[in-house]
């Protein structure tokens, strides 16, 4: 894992947490806009990545901060790093 000086993981991204239904796993969307090759129109777009979230720490609804690692499974090879906001929404 790469460290630049300022003492944080390089290649981090945002993104909130759409699933919490597995064991340490949450699955994650990062919404972007990129524009269009040909038109040039921006057009909405989402990666969904499949995070290690080794305490059950976070759930739906939270904007997390996640960085890659090690392949842990076949589909997951990103971390948890922290909860930027907690918007989970529990019901009581």
């Amino acid at each position: 894992m790469t460290e630049s000086s300022a003492g944080h993981v390089t290649g981090t991204r945002i993104g909130v947490v759409d699933s919490d239904g597995r064991d340490k796993t949450r699955r994650v969307v990062i919404h972007y806009r990129s524009p269009h090759p040909k038109y040039g129109k921006y057009v909405s777009k989402r990666s969904v990545l499949h995070v290690h979230d080794e305490n059950n720490e976070s759930h739906t609804g939270d904007v997390v901060e996640v960085a890659p690692c090690r392949p842990i499974s076949k589909t997951k090879s990103w971390r948890l790093m922290r909860i930027v906001e907690q918007r989970s929404t529990e019901v009581v």
